[in-house]
């Protein structure tokens, strides 16, 4: 379970304070995929980042199955919305995703095979020896995700992933995103600012306030397990689901400062 309690995080500067994150608190169970949605500015990627153990809280906690994150947890990946940048140019799509393999000391031939299932669990197959700046920003965002794969995590933080790539790419990572979920059995917290996107992936979804960020509300989504995006999206269940996301963002806009 990843557990976050009264998370809190402010930024100094001198003299000046900016509260980031007020008062955050939710968990996500064993084996679930949680969408995190809200305003642009609201902060997720500074909450992602404290739950990775990246950034230290000013106050409350992170608890991954009841060990407090001091730090990058064990059995815990990321993949980061600027693909570019977490990409290593000058190294092929082999060695990207063979790279944290190393780190973790895994034996060569298992490394090996490592990296074929996850290539070819995103559908990369064949592009070992392809260099990332051959390929299209979809397929770059393949790659990032199958080295998370690859590294076999137990829980997945995902920014974003999809924000840089066209409508027609995104919809195709987020139904490569619940298969591997489905296949793989592992944790996912979600973040994204399309609130279609959060309804259609999630099995919950949380929603934030403005900065500084509270839970406003959270969605269960009740949705069949078999989704498609032309049937499931035209569903009403989807729509209502979807509206009443909707009006919970417009309303933290609305409270903004308040």
């Amino acid at each position: 379970m990843l557990e976050v309690k009264g998370l809190r995080k402010v930024y100094r500067s001198g003299s000046r304070e900016v509260e980031a994150l007020r008062d955050l608190t939710f968990t996500v169970d064993n084996g679930d995929l949680v969408c995190l949605v809200g305003p642009s500015g609201c902060g997720k990627t500074t909450l992602l980042r404290c739950i990775a153990g990246l950034l230290d809280p000013t106050a409350g906690d992170v608890r991954v199955n009841g060990k407090a994150v001091d730090g990058p947890p064990e059995g815990m990946a990321v993949v980061f919305q600027e693909y570019g940048r977490s990409l290593f140019p000058w190294m092929s799509v082999r060695d990207n995703v063979e790279l944290p393999l190393k780190q973790k000391k895994v034996a060569r031939a298992r490394r090996t095979e490592l990296v074929e299932q996850s290539l070819d669990a995103v559908g990369l197959s064949g592009s070992e020896s392809a260099y990332p700046w051959q390929l299209s920003g979809g397929m770059q965002q393949r790659v990032a995700i199958a080295r998370a794969v690859a590294y076999e995590p137990q829980t997945l933080l995902m920014d974003e992933p999809f924000a840089a790539v066209d409508a027609q790419t995104r919809a195709d990572l987020e139904d490569l995103v619940r298969r591997l979920w489905k296949r793989l059995g592992v944790t996912i917290l979600f973040v994204t600012h399309d609130i279609d996107e959060s309804v259609y992936l999630g099995q919950r979804v949380v929603m934030l306030s403005s900065s500084p960020t509270v839970v406003q509300d959270e969605l269960i989504i009740d949705l069949p397990a078999e989704r498609d995006q032309l049937t499931t999206r035209a569903d009403p269940a989807f729509i209502a689901m979807r509206t009443r996301v909707y009006e919970q963002i417009q309303a933290a806009k609305k409270n903004a400062g308040q």
